[in-house]
């Protein structure tokens, strides 16, 4: 492969042909969803795979027809080799910033599965090595392009519901003994898996940022949790009083549910979370109900030819790096709060970028997940 680096970030994926992407991890997340999605995102390209899996990248490179496949040490060449235009990762959290670190200086553009990181630290790190390099950053927040939860955020800003008063969320699964997301060094534990999910959910409903937040988290006797929380209940504090509290673990059944209540109605997502089946809302307002249902859609693809669209347009993504901040600050509060006890307040902080249902993008559903190759879910 030549080897050849890109001088300025801009030069990457320019208007018109489709954007070239290696996806780096081949774990579940990947397997199952995001290279089948390649195939409903006309404008995007799946030119590489990058794992220290062989198995993985012989079965998947034959059965996606992929040009290129390496090592995670051989990342850097294929970076600088001008094959690629953007990365999606989908490692393990611990490893999000040094791998966006390096896509960044080769001039690359970065798709990053969300917990954005395991600090706000190394998210800022991330942010830097972006926009120093002139490449776009983007977490891959996918139900920003889902029609229930955008159709639940016009109607929270409607007015329907009255006045916003509070946000309750449960989301809960249980999570094999093995699976990575009980390794504390790897940025493991519900509030990072899962329960980032109940607070940006908050955070876009609401329209606003918490101004403090305060957590509570259990282990049982289960071996399980050794190193990371089983289940954990968060709180925030918006202005004007209003709160939002919510339950992750990952020890109980599945579960993935979320309700916006004003002085007027209600409007409750069940499930809420969720990309391998449809999505629902119960809508009710005084004496009145409405029931919606959402036909299951591939959740992966929209946030491809949304990113891929803005690197050829040359527009910042929403959601962005600071996007993935936001919660990042949040959850690193709650896991002071849990350790300390008590309330504790957050920085002023606005968002001028909120999604919309401008971002909703449907496309089809994949029939059926793939088969895996050396990879589970976290359930089995």
């Amino acid at each position: 492969m030549a080897r050849r680096r890109s001088s300025t970030g801009s030069s990457r994926g320019k208007r018109g042909g489709r954007v070239r992407y290696a996806v780096v991890g081949l774990g579940h997340i990947a397997q199952a969803a995001v290279l089948p999605a390649f195939r409903h995102a006309r404008n995007s390209e799946l030119v590489a795979l990058v794992s220290d899996d062989a198995r993985k990248l012989e079965v998947l490179r034959k059965r996606y027809r992929v040009k290129h496949a390496c090592s995670y040490e051989d990342l850097d060449s294929l970076l600088s080799s001008g094959e690629i235009d953007a990365v999606y990762i989908a490692l393990p959290n611990h490893l999000h910033r040094d791998f966006t670190e390096r896509a960044a200086r080769a001039g690359v553009h970065i798709l990053c599965e969300k917990p954005m990181a395991v600090t706000a630290r190394d998210c800022e790190a991330m942010i830097r090595a972006a926009r120093s390099n002139r490449v776009k950053l983007m977490i891959a927040y996918r139900l920003h392009f889902e029609r229930a939860n955008l159709e639940a955020v016009k109607i929270a800003r409607s007015g329907r519901l009255g006045e916003l008063r509070f946000f309750s969320s449960d989301f809960s699964m249980q999570v094999s003994e093995d699976n990575i997301r009980l390794e504390r060094r790897k940025g493991g534990g519900p509030i990072y898996d899962i329960g980032v999910y109940c607070i940006n959910a908050a955070r876009y409903l609401m329209g606003e940022e918490p101004v403090a937040v305060s957590a509570v988290a259990t282990r049982s006797a289960d071996p399980r949790f050794k190193e990371v929380d089983e289940t954990m209940i968060g709180t925030m504090r918006f202005r004007d009083e209003r709160l939002a509290s919510f339950t992750c673990s990952f020890g109980a059944a599945d579960r993935s549910t979320f309700t916006l209540t004003g002085t007027k109605g209600s409007i409750t997502l069940d499930p809420a979370y969720e990309y391998a089946e449809g999505l629902a809302y119960v809508l009710k307002v005084g004496e009145s109900e409405r029931k919606k249902r959402f036909a299951k859609s591939d959740q992966f693809a929209p946030e491809l030819v949304y990113f891929s669209d803005c690197i050829r347009r040359n527009r910042d993504p929403e959601p962005s790096g600071e996007e993935g901040l936001a919660d990042l600050r949040i959850i690193e509060a709650m896991l002071r709060s849990q350790r300390t006890g008590r309330w504790v307040s957050l920085p002023k902080a606005t968002r001028k970028r909120r999604p919309t249902l401008r971002q909703e993008k449907r496309r089809p559903a994949v029939p059926r997940e793939p088969r895996l190759v050396h990879a589970e879910s976290a359930s089995q």
